[in-house]
């Protein structure tokens, strides 16, 4: 486990996970004060290397903190980097990535929607209801946006190469869906590509979803 405290004027950050391009088990939570996680999102990717995991937390408030856990074995470390962000500017750097926190297994970009977007742009996905995107072969990433009125946000989001064969994998929970929206960029290299959104809420809980290839 490794934390990031950061000061209460940073409203933005830039979360990437990664791995040499073994498989990459992690959860990433956001911390507000004692024993309050508004948000958490639980990570896997088949390859750390090839796929990595790029997304952004809003933080607003204060007493806030991003805890990277690695829950795979100790045979498979991964690569974390949480960067502060400057309105929707990325500040990836994947040299500065490559050398930052070196978290252990258990023993031990542009991201925004480019503009802003209002629900009238976004799909409607009822609790339970699921919600397909294929790409072709010449899409190497898109950008995925997941938010509510307000409501909590509860979905997973898979990146499918193939019948069911799940190469990433996202749950996400938001106490609060429209203070704390879901942006992530999910690479999508090879072909037969299809991103899926499942919203693991009840029926009284939709979610808006904006997926595009970058």
């Amino acid at each position: 486990l490794k934390t990031c405290s950061f000061h209460e004027d940073v409203d933005r950050v830039e979360v990437v996970l990664k791995t040499v391009g073994r498989p990459l088990s992690a959860d990433v939570e956001l911390w507000q004060g004692p024993d309050n996680t508004p948000q958490k999102i639980s990570v896997y990717l088949e390859g750390g290397r090839r796929r990595n995991f790029r997304a952004m937390m809003e933080s607003p408030g204060h007493s806030n903190a991003v805890a990277v856990r690695n829950t795979g074995g100790y045979q498979f470390p991964l690569i974390a980097g949480v960067v502060a962000v400057d309105g929707c500017e990325s500040t990836y750097d994947p040299t500065y990535v490559e050398v930052d926190v070196h978290v252990e297994g258990e023993d031990g970009l542009s991201l925004m929607m480019g503009g802003n977007h209002d629900q009238t742009e976004m799909r409607t996905v009822q609790g339970g209801a699921v919600y397909t995107v294929p790409f072709k072969r010449t899409v190497e990433s898109v950008k995925v946006v997941l938010m509510t009125d307000g409501r909590p946000l509860a979905a997973k989001i898979e990146l499918l190469q193939g019948p069911n064969n799940a190469k990433q994998i996202m749950d996400v929970f938001a106490d609060d869906g429209e203070q704390r929206p879901f942006y992530a960029v999910i690479e999508t290299p090879g072909s037969g590509n299809v991103v899926r959104i499942v919203n693991t809420s009840s029926m009284e809980f939709p979610l808006y979803a904006f997926i595009q290839p970058i």
